[in-house]
């Protein structure tokens, strides 16, 4: 048996960004057969989606799927909503106390419940996904209590765990702080220069450098001596660019 389906078939969710690609990586270096699902759903930018795409492309995920459904109608959330401001150089401390504007009410929910109906097509007995609980502890739907359940409901929910095909939800990433998923993603030989995980990009794509999102990232990277290699692509085309008129 070849090492890609030694663990059979898994469903990954695939944003685009940093924890997504590490969490894509991992599953095909652990050695499960890999479909990708990414999600259009109204999101302030669609710069995340060709990240994704590239990040499959670059991982060799051929079976990528991306599904447009609009949690924009709903509101609710600066990430779905342009008049609602999405932070900037909050504090540590603020980042990491309450359930900020960025938080989409039951996005995850609503992206593992279509995943499970994408693993009942594809006979897939696993979903992963790159939640974390460290960075993003104030977002009450990347806690292991919600995978647990979810995990529970997903076996009561399908045909597929009525007759007796257990799914597990796997967080691979859940317990780690950025830096440790950084490190491991370097392990792995992720391109995080394809990543992006600004939550307010240009529309060049470069990261605003400000929102939260762009902070724990930037501190990621610090703490492993590295430049971001999103940030330095974007450098490289200036200066590249512009010459010496800079």
């Amino acid at each position: 048996m070849n090492k890609a389906s030694r663990k059979g078939k898994a469903i990954v969710l695939l944003s685009g960004g940093l924890d997504s690609a590490t969490t894509a990586a991992w599953a095909l270096a652990e050695g499960y057969e890999v479909t990708a699902i990414s999600f259009d759903y109204g999101q302030r930018h669609r710069i995340e989606l060709q990240a994704a795409k590239a990040v499959a492309s670059d991982l060799g995920i051929s079976d990528h799927i991306t599904l447009a459904i609009d949690l924009a109608a709903f509101g609710g959330s600066a990430l779905v909503c342009q008049s609602i401001a999405v932070p900037k150089n909050r504090s540590e401390d603020a980042i990491n106390n309450g359930i900020p504007v960025t938080y989409v009410p039951a996005r995850n929910t609503v992206f593992l419940s279509l995943a499970l109906a994408l693993a009942e097509t594809r006979n897939a007995s696993t979903i992963i996904l790159g939640v974390n609980s460290i960075d993003y502890s104030g977002y009450p739907d990347c806690r292991p209590e919600f995978l647990n359940a979810f995990e529970s409901l997903a076996n009561l929910a399908t045909k597929s765990g009525v007759e007796g095909t257990h799914l597990t939800v796997l967080a691979p990433l859940v317990s780690l702080t950025k830096t440790e998923i950084i490190r491991l993603g370097l392990s792995l030989h992720v391109d995080y220069g394809l990543t992006t995980s600004c939550y307010d990009p240009r529309e060049t794509g470069q990261p605003c450098g400000e929102c939260d999102s762009c902070l724990i990232r930037e501190a990621g990277f610090a703490a492993v001596n590295l430049p971001d290699p999103r940030i330095a692509a974007f450098m490289h085309s200036k200066e590249t660019n512009c010459g010496s008129d800079c």
